[in-house]
């Protein structure tokens, strides 16, 4: 068995530490390898890997002990909950390691992957390209194998070449981009909306022709300002809820 290691944050100063640290440490939960150890390291231990204080940690885990992630117990440690699952609605306050973590943790099967002319309807975000890489992924409940959700992603070509589709089936394509190909994000742009289930998504979510689903539009920019991917999820109406909160500071 390996031990649990946390994936590493750059902190924004502008967001509350602690939503950042839980943020961060739910997607390394959810993410984990099937080997990997059910004990975390200590409260200073990963204050110091986070880079900050222990009374910032503390409640960035009983955030994740509310959500029934992990379990705490006095004199032997802070322990993973073996069948911790997701729960919904979620608080999205706007930072990158939020959306790794919205789409983490469910089991991910790719279902096809390659070049294509750039769909008409992404055309305006990829108007210097005349195709791009298209990734078709099936999410799953871990334990009840029922589809929660289908994603599409068009990628830039130049980018497209760094992505292992293996990756995929652990992590999101947002977390890839940033942390295996090296894309300095600077901004995701979410829209979510209401629609009917099309013939294919029925099938692959197993729900009824024309029933409600979620739509969900992720737009990522890079620094230089280039769109690099563009996400578009259909979700179960039946399995998710949204929930954004907007902090005055």
């Amino acid at each position: 068995m390996t031990a649990f290691a946390p994936d590493s944050l750059v902190l924004n100063r502008k967001l509350p530490l602690w939503y950042q640290v839980s943020q961060s440490l739910r997607a390394s939960i959810l993410g984990r390898t099937p080997d990997a150890s059910l004990r975390l390291p200590t409260e200073e231990q990963l204050a110091a890997h986070y880079g900050v204080s222990v009374l910032t940690m503390r409640q960035a885990l009983k955030e994740l002990e509310e959500e029934g992630l992990i379990s705490r117990h006095r004199r032997r440690g802070t322990f993973i909950e073996p069948g911790a699952r997701r729960s919904t609605p979620r608080r999205l306050l706007g930072s990158i390691d939020a959306i790794v973590a919205q789409q983490s943790g469910e089991r991910t099967t790719v279902l096809g992957h390659g070049p294509e002319p750039v769909p008409g309807e992404l055309a305006e975000y990829f108007a210097d390209v005349a195709e791009v890489a298209t990734y078709r992924r099936l999410r799953s409940d871990g334990e009840s194998d029922e589809p929660t959700n289908w994603a599409e992603n068009a990628v830039r070509p130049e980018f497209a070449a760094a992505i292992d589709p293996a990756d995929l089936e652990r992590w999101p394509m947002t977390k890839v981009l940033r942390d295996v190909v090296g894309v300095r994000i600077s901004r995701i742009t979410d829209t979510v909306e209401a629609r009917l289930a099309d013939p294919e998504t029925a099938e692959l979510l197993r729900v009824p022709l024309l029933s409600p689903i979620l739509h969900y539009t992720g737009v990522t920019y890079a620094e230089d300002g280039r769109v690099v991917d563009v996400a578009r999820i259909r979700y179960r109406g039946d399995r998710f809820s949204f929930t954004v909160t907007v902090e005055a500071h």
